[in-house]
């Protein structure tokens, strides 16, 4: 695609984002592509991991100001970019965001909808929306789940950003590692989660999704459901098999 491209190998899905000239700064066309790029990697039947990662340098700086300054961006980019958002935080793989250096504004959107962040240790993030006087995204609606309202106004409000370090303190971040060996703990990660990305691993994912949304009752409700999908699984009954054979399961 043009601002982007995707790959699968075997059963983890690799998503780059691809303007490193604007620190993949998202336009117009950035919308589209991440649409069609969620589209087809939730069709992949065989992928269980997703990694999105930017090219060059960083991840994303979020929207494209110069595009922004220009009269460049209408109200359909954002709702392109939150239809993308919400496909990759509902389908049912692991989708893991890779953080160098900058990860600001509709990034760190994108960096929310996923279920897990990597972070370097040279990562900077934060929501300035306000500063352009908009406002950031469903970021308002995913960050207080991971941090807390209290955090969450304060990084949203004052616009400031924030170091790998404090993001992984508050929440925000799962993993920090050195830039230098960035790739290869990534993959490491990456393949740690695979390990464990069983049918179990999915029902539970889209358990957490309504975690905050359904009261007690309906949640029930939907974990006996998705229970009896995992008990039912043929993932359940390799792990059945791999504990009375002594060994690693196997999942499909």
């Amino acid at each position: 695609m043009e601002t982007m491209f995707w790959s699968v190998d075997g059963k983890i899905a690799r998503l780059e984002l691809n303007r490193p000239h604007v620190l993949n700064a998202m336009d117009n066309q950035a919308t589209i592509d991440l649409g069609s790029a969620a589209d087809a990697i939730a069709r992949e039947k065989n992928a269980r991991v997703v990694i999105i990662t930017g090219a060059g340098r960083s991840f994303s700086t979020g929207m494209d100001l110069k595009k922004l300054a220009a009269n460049k961006v209408e109200m359909i980019y954002h709702h392109r970019f939150e239809r993308a958002l919400r496909v990759f935080e509902t389908m049912d793989k692991i989708v893991i965001a890779a953080i160098k250096e900058y990860c600001l504004g509709g990034g760190l959107q994108l960096a929310l909808a996923c279920d897990v962040r990597v972070a370097a240790d040279n990562a900077i993030l934060g929501l300035p929306a306000i500063k352009e006087s908009l406002v950031p995204g469903l970021g308002t609606w995913r960050l207080p789940h991971y941090i807390g309202l209290g955090r969450a106004k304060k990084l949203i409000l004052s616009g400031d950003n924030i170091k790998a370090k404090d993001a992984l303190r508050i929440g925000l971040v799962d993993h920090v590692v050195p830039i230098k060996q960035f790739e290869k703990r990534l993959e490491k990660i990456a393949r740690a989660y695979l390990a464990n990305c069983s049918e179990g691993t999915r029902q539970s994912k889209q358990l957490l999704n309504r975690s905050f949304d359904l009261e007690y009752d309906p949640f029930l409700k939907k974990y006996f459901e998705l229970q009896e999908i995992a008990q039912t699984s043929s993932d359940h009954a390799e792990a059945k098999r791999a504990y009375r054979e002594k060994r690693e399961p196997v999942w499909k």
